[in-house]
């Protein structure tokens, strides 16, 4: 391994884990970039995908209290979203995925530019089961057919006045259950060989390092300022995901 990949491994590592341990999604959005740089797409999406999976069980470890006050919310998004990734998978062959994420990229643009820099942030205070319902699946689809499951919870939780912890308790065990299914498609594509095993000996350590360096900062953040970040996040989402398909 050549100093430069281990270079852009690290980094990818670091921004992806770090955002992971803040947010509790957007690690692909910050480290896919370097990733893709040294290695295939197939073998950086399943690189990320596990870092992930992993650096996200520690946000887990920290909103535990807050999943086992609220299961039943928790369950309306995860369920309906585990059974959205095979109808988004199917979908693959009678949609045009690039129209496809273009429109949510131009959605979250639209939602986070418009909120992003409001002194009034949008809430959403009753509760909404079928709404909820109705926002895990689609997620769920939309990872299937375009790998985009985190866009739209994230938006509509960044709409819920709720606390920070509640939010990630929320959002962190969704992207960690549908992220987990992607591992395992992938493994079974074959994706996991010893070139991706030897890059995760490298992003894994770093990555769940700098995933610890987040978390604290997201213990540091109050709920409003967390609820704006999350409203950014989506605007960078929808930037990210318009620069990869329209260049």
């Amino acid at each position: 391994m050549t100093a430069e990949i281990l270079t852009y491994l690290v980094l990818g590592a670091f921004a992806g884990g770090f955002i992971n341990g803040l947010s509790g999604t957007g690690t692909a959005l910050f480290a896919l970039g370097f990733y893709l740089v040294v290695l295939d797409p197939v073998r950086a999406v399943a690189i990320v995908a596990l870092m992930s999976v992993l650096a996200g069980l520690q946000g887990l470890w920290i909103v535990r209290h807050q999943i086992l006050m609220q299961p039943r919310r928790l369950l309306r998004f995860v369920i309906p979203g585990l059974a959205g990734v095979p109808i988004g998978l199917m979908l693959l062959e009678v949609i045009d995925t690039t129209t496809l994420r273009i429109a949510i990229a131009s959605l979250l643009i639209l939602y986070g530019g418009y909120f992003g820099f409001r002194t009034a942030l949008p809430a959403f205070s009753r509760n909404t089961p079928f709404i909820d319902v109705v926002v895990g699946l689609v997620g769920g689809v939309l990872g299937g057919a375009a790998g985009v499951s985190g866009a739209i919870p994230s938006m509509w939780m960044s709409m819920r006045p709720w606390t920070k912890f509640e939010t990630r308790a929320v959002l962190q065990p969704f992207n960690v259950a549908l992220l987990s299914t992607t591992v395992c498609l992938l493994a079974l594509k074959g994706a996991y060989d010893q070139t991706a095993l030897n890059a995760l000996l490298v992003t894994v350590p770093f990555g769940l390092i700098a995933a610890q360096v987040g978390i604290r900062v997201f213990k540091m953040l109050s709920d409003i300022v967390f609820r704006r970040l999350l409203i950014l996040l989506t605007l960078l989402m929808g930037l990210g995901i318009m620069v990869s398909e329209v260049l």
